[in-house]
């Protein structure tokens, strides 16, 4: 059958117009809630520069610090759902704004911590605050982008963990060592007063920046608000978990909740410890330590995007999910076995964080494929906080086991085994037909 040329121009015409609008929606959002998701990350990870310093300051275990580390974890757990429904009531621009000021002011007050009480108490409330944040803002890409044009907003969003760890490791490691003895305080204090700063900018931004709805933004036209919307509308359609009831009964979202869980083992041990690793094998010097984190997440920036573009190509996400965690896995024994050595000891560092950051984005193209409406914000943010309670058992199991054993060699299979169950679930219970689309 041949096709008049005229449609077939007319078709391009309407692709290329489809195009432009959503360009421009990206470009309107996405810079804004990469910086933010940047910043939010270098701001619950710090830590684990600070801890470089803060523990022999304050005479604070090794048991101890994991056990703080993940006590933000247990505060955004309980506090998640609650705020990623209160986002969709309230709209993203007052409710992402009030986030990162509120988590903002409270890491700069973990400047001032003196006991252990202290410093579990405020990574207790900074969980609470950053509770929604990061579903919060997946939730919203699912209000401008349908489903055929998010899976690439959500693998630049994911970019903001890389480019944290490219900026933040030799920044934190900069500031502990020039900032030193400034007004009396310690580098690691200067470190979270620093570093706090830009989340309160930024959430003035979000607030000023954002728009709630379609419909608000004036900045398009009224044709190009119409075809987002029906876009949005008619993949509205396709999706079967639409209430918060559905999504706790959904057995899919709990697996995919276990799933994640065994992954965020592997980034939260990457995040917290990878400084304690690299001083491990003879390097002292925080702002060469900071260097160093650059080479693991430079590299994990280039393999996510390859990866990404190759899950495109071929349609598909299995298998994209299951290579890069295994890769990770693979790192973490490395880690575990090569005592000293700096060289090996980054390589190891390097395939975890390019197994783990790959995988990430790969992963949350399943949720949002079958979430819509408020079971959307129920279910993102139930599989995210979930998952997350892997950022308490991660730094407090490991950080118990180096206690004990006065290695992190434990630590580090225990994360490998988490992986690699990961791995098996996602191959052997995801069907190909929700991932490969």
């Amino acid at each position: 059958m041949n096709t008049h040329p005229h449609s077939v121009a007319a078709g391009a015409s309407v692709t290329e117009a489809a195009d432009a609008v959503y360009t421009r929606i990206a470009w309107r959002f996405l810079p804004l809630l990469l910086a933010c998701y940047v910043v939010a990350y270098l701001d619950r990870v710090n830590v684990g520069f600070a801890k470089l310093q803060m523990l022999n300051d304050l005479q604070f275990s090794e048991t101890v610090y994991g056990l703080d580390a993940g006590m933000f974890f247990i505060g955004y757990f309980f506090f998640e759902v609650p705020s990623n429904l209160l986002l969709h009531k309230l709209g993203a621009r007052r409710w992402i704004a009030r986030i990162m000021i509120t988590w903002a002011v409270l890491s700069m007050c973990t400047a001032w911590v003196s006991t252990p009480m202290h410093f579990y108490l405020l990574r207790f409330l900074l969980g609470i605050a950053e509770a929604g944040f990061y579903p919060g803002m997946l939730l919203y890409l699912t209000y401008w982008f349908p489903s055929h044009r998010r899976g690439r907003m959500v693998a630049l969003l994911s970019a903001g963990n890389p480019v944290s760890g490219i900026l933040g490791g030799p920044l934190s490691g900069y500031i502990m060592t020039a900032t030193a003895g400034i007004a009396g305080m310690h580098g690691w204090q200067w470190l979270f007063i620093l570093e706090a700063l830009p989340g309160i900018l930024l959430g003035v931004m979000v607030y000023r920046r954002l728009n709630d709805k379609v419909a608000h933004a004036t900045w398009l036209s009224a044709e190009d608000r119409a075809r987002v919307q029906f876009d949005l509308d008619m993949e509205g359609k396709t999706r079967t978990h639409g209430s918060v009831s559905q999504v706790f009964c959904s057995a899919r979202v709990w697996l995919l909740s276990l799933i994640l869980f065994g992954i965020i083992m592997g980034s939260y041990a990457l995040s917290f410890w990878q400084p304690t690793i690299i001083k491990g094998t003879g390097i002292k010097s925080p702002a060469l330590i900071g260097f160093m984190t650059m080479i693991p997440y430079t590299a994990a920036l280039v393999g996510m995007l390859l990866i990404g573009r190759s899950a495109d190509k071929r349609c598909e996400r299995r298998w994209h999910v299951v290579v890069p965690t295994l890769f990770a896995a693979c790192g973490f024994v490395l880690c575990a076995n090569v005592g000293g050595s700096s060289v090996l000891s980054m390589l190891g560092l390097t395939m975890a964080a390019v197994g783990i950051i790959s995988a990430l984005p790969m992963f949350w193209a399943l949720p949002t494929s079958f979430l819509g409406g408020v079971g959307a914000a129920a279910g993102i943010a139930l599989i995210n906080s979930t998952a997350n309670l892997a950022g308490f058992v991660s730094p407090t199991v490991i950080g118990w086991l180096k206690g004990q054993t006065g290695t992190l060699s434990s630590g580090l299979y225990l994360v490998a085994g988490s992986l690699t169950l990961s791995a098996f679930l996602v191959w052997a219970f995801i069907p190909a037909r929700v991932v490969n689309r």
